[in-house]
């Protein structure tokens, strides 16, 4: 994908991960440490969490396609390195987010077969995947800030004047 209606996808795609990434995560932290967000959540985390990853490769490639489309510039290099390194993240969301939810169904299931509670406990498995899930939340979501930081950087440095022009100068003239 290159084009959607006359922009450049890449600057479209983008808005996708910079919104999900960061919901997945946060969405993921919740129910991997409170079990009550993960029954809600359901199968709306793994959901969430495979169009994240799904979001990933689009706007990378399209972001490849754009790059051969500019003239060559280190900050666009820089921002093309770091775009590249969130895949790994974003799939590690999405397996955490199945293991999570996985986790906390059959937790139900065999709550349900001991008649409301189950005698053996998960708190082991429940910190392990918290502690994971905040990992790599964590890990997702300052990829996502450097990726866009520098992709910011790119597009809009020498693209502006750190003075008003006489004509837009706030005055509402």
């Amino acid at each position: 994908m290159s084009l959607i209606n006359g922009l450049p996808a890449h600057v479209l795609l983008v808005h996708f991960v910079v919104v999900l990434i960061p919901l997945t995560a946060l969405a993921l932290v919740a129910a991997a440490v409170w079990p009550r967000a993960a029954n809600r959540l359901g199968v709306l985390l793994p959901s969430l969490a495979l169009v994240a990853l799904a979001s990933v490769p689009l706007a990378t490639n399209a972001g490849e396609w754009l790059e051969r489309h500019v003239d060559d510039d280190p900050l666009v290099r820089k921002h093309t390195e770091l775009g590249d390194g969130l895949l790994p993240w974003a799939l590690g969301l999405f397996v955490l987010a199945v293991l999570v939810w996985w986790g906390a169904r059959e937790l139900r299931r065999t709550e349900s077969a001991a008649g409301g509670s189950s005698r053996w406990s998960a708190l082991p498995v429940r910190i392990v995947l918290g502690l994971l899930s905040a990992v790599i939340a964590v890990g997702a979501v300052v990829d996502v800030y450097r990726i866009g930081d520098s992709g910011a950087k790119a597009a809009w440095h020498d693209s502006f004047s750190k003075t008003a022009h006489a004509e837009h100068d706030g005055d509402g003239s």
